[in-house]
C-alpha cells in the first residue's frame, strides 16, 4: 500500500535530482540550451526539461479531475524560468500527496485523460509513472549534455 508520505519522499528525492540537473544546465549558453539534437523526441534540452515538468503537472491534474495541458514551452526559455516552473509543479504535487488518503491513492477509479478518454487508473501508479517519466527524460538530457561536451554524473535516484 502506498501512502502520501512515502510517495512524497520519493517525489522529493527525484526532484532533488532534477534540481541538480537544472543547476548543471545553467552552464549552457542560450544557443546550447536550444540547440536541436537529432535522435530525441524533444530535440533540445530546454524542450526536454519543459516536457518532463509539464507531464507531471498534467498527470497530477488528471488525478484532481483536470486536464492541465501545458503547451507553453516558449514561456520557459531559460534554466531560471524552468526552475520556477519545477518549483510550482513540485509544490502542487506535494500538496496533492499530503491531502490524499491511503484508500484514495490505492483504489482504481475512472479518470478523464487527454482527448476525453476515460481510463480506470490507480492514483499511486499514475504518480509513480511521473517519476519513471522524469528519469527517462533525465537520461535523455544527460546524453544531450554529453553530446554538447558538458557531461553530468551523479543523478541516480538517491537511496539515503
Amino acid at each position: 500500500m502506498h501512502t502520501g508520505e512515502t510517495l512524497g519522499e520519493m517525489h522529493a528525492r527525484a526532484h532533488g535530482n532534477l534540481e541538480s540537473l537544472l543547476e548543471h544546465c545553467r552552464r549552457f549558453s542560450p544557443e546550447e540550451l536550444h540547440r536541436e539534437l537529432a535522435g530525441f523526441g524533444y530535440g533540445t534540452i530546454q524542450l526536454q526539461l519543459h516536457h518532463e515538468i509539464g507531464a507531471e503537472l498534467y498527470w497530477i491534474g488528471v488525478l484532481d479531475g483536470r486536464i492541465d495541458a501545458d503547451d507553453d514551452a516558449p514561456d520557459y526559455p531559460t534554466v531560471e524560468s524552468l526552475e520556477a516552473y519545477r518549483e510550482r509543479v513540485f509544490a502542487g504535487t506535494q500538496q496533492y500527496l499530503c491531502g490524499a488518503t491511503v484508500e484514495e491513492l490505492n483504489t482504481p477509479r475512472a479518470m478523464q485523460t487527454w482527448g476525453g478518454k476515460e481510463q480506470v487508473l490507480t492514483p499511486a501508479h499514475v504518480f509513480l509513472r511521473t517519476l519513471a517519466h522524469l528519469y527517462h527524460h533525465q537520461g535523455q538530457i544527460t546524453a544531450m549534455c554529453r553530446m554538447l561536451g558538458h557531461p553530468v554524473n551523479g543523478l541516480d535516484y538517491p537511496h539515503g
